[in-house]
């Protein structure tokens, strides 16, 4: 191995274990604050302190991304959160006690809990591949366009259901930090697509099959209209649509949408928004070829429907959520049968648009003198 290589995965496991390091900061700190205003000084002090080791760890040897060491940060705070979940659900206990009581009433409801397992776990590992892709030189704008969705996602429902839902009032300093969390996320998304694609400019004869020639590709297209149906279906229950048929299915299988925290009312109108005219537009890049946009599109938004359902459907059946916004026990495998194969699809189309993307390639002006 040589000394660069050596250099880069040092750099990449010295993250791996700052990470490791919040779980002793967490209960030391926890058994020293002893208000909001402490709180908040550590959560700031803690970002500052991480970065600065971060920098005297790795000034010799980490690489000039930058967004290193921003994933660095991330998988720290990544740890934070499953620590997070993990009290909340009393599994381990006198980490973040101070944390729970006094931070924004969103961490404590269904939705927030299952968000702390999800960036604990999905954007742990999401920052963890990220930051071994940078130190070995690699690409990582694959894995980065999935958090892209992810994280958007996430922030979208976040704010606006912190604003309208029965919290929009309780809010405190910690939204602060949260805020910056996102402008410095926004930032890096702008990173991650101004990366070069890495995707072979190669044609094959796919590029001229019909559709009935792509069984696959007609199997996605039969599954995207219920798809854009579906989701629009959901938009319209959250916005008390009247119809008998609406409100028989909040009763039987989702009366989840009805919760009053107001964030899979939001989760809903988003995926009603942007989902509906996603599936139209995949529609046009199925059955036209040359749509170059197609890999990368559909990378966004499998990210994004991976973290909306897995917190809805989690949500959905959680203690936390009152009894009455539970999905009935008889509805159960309907629910779940349907939501699984919702947030599946989408990753299956993605695979698809990755692994084959002939179809999506442009004829360059020297193959078509040819």
């Amino acid at each position: 191995m040589s000394v660069s290589a050596a250099s880069a995965a040092s750099a990449g496991t010295g993250v791996f274990v700052l990470s490791l390091m919040s779980i002793p900061i967490c209960y030391l700190f926890n058994s020293l604050i002893a208000n909001s205003a402490q709180a908040f000084i550590f959560a700031g002090c803690s970002t500052v302190i991480i970065l600065s080791i971060a920098h005297v760890m790795f000034k010799k040897k980490a690489p000039a991304d930058p967004l290193f060491y921003v994933y660095a940060v991330y998988a720290f705070f990544s740890v934070v959160n499953l620590i997070v979940g993990l009290e909340q659900d009393n599994i381990i206990d006198g980490f973040v006690t101070f944390y729970l009581r006094q931070a924004n009433p969103h961490i404590n409801t269904a939705h927030g809990h299952m968000i702390s397992y999800w960036d604990g776990c999905v954007h742990y590992l999401m920052y963890l591949l990220m930051i071994a892709a940078i130190t070995w030189g690699d690409s990582y704008r694959a894995i980065g366009l999935y958090w892209v969705g992810s994280f958007l996602m996430r922030a979208i429902v976040y704010i606006l259901g912190s604003t309208v839902g029965k919290h929009g009032t309780e809010v405190n300093y910690f939204l602060l930090l949260h805020m910056l969390y996102i402008s410095v996320s926004v930032w890096a998304c702008f990173r991650i697509f101004s990366q070069p694609s890495t995707q072979e400019d190669e044609l094959t004869e796919a590029e001229q099959k019909s559709l009935l020639d792509r069984p696959l590709d007609l199997l996605f297209i039969i599954y995207l209209v219920p798809a854009f149906a579906f989701c629009v279906f959901r938009g319209l229950v959250v916005l008390d649509c009247s119809s008998t048929w609406c409100q028989e299915y909040t009763q039987q299988y989702e009366p989840y949408l009805k919760d009053p925290t107001a964030y899979p009312k939001v989760q809903m109108l988003v995926g009603m928004l942007y989902s509906g005219p996603y599936y139209i537009i995949t529609l046009y890049g199925l059955m036209v070829p040359g749509c170059e946009w197609m890999p990368d599109l559909t990378l966004v938004h499998s990210g994004a429907l991976a973290q909306a359902q897995f917190t809805h459907i989690c949500a959905s059946l959680h203690t936390r959520t009152p009894f009455s916004y539970r999905v009935p026990a008889g509805g159960q495998p309907v629910f779940l049968l349907v939501n699984i194969l919702y947030a599946l699809m989408p990753q299956a189309l993605c695979y698809r648009c990755r692994t084959m993307p002939a179809f999506f390639l442009r004829l360059t002006r020297d193959k078509k003198t040819e």
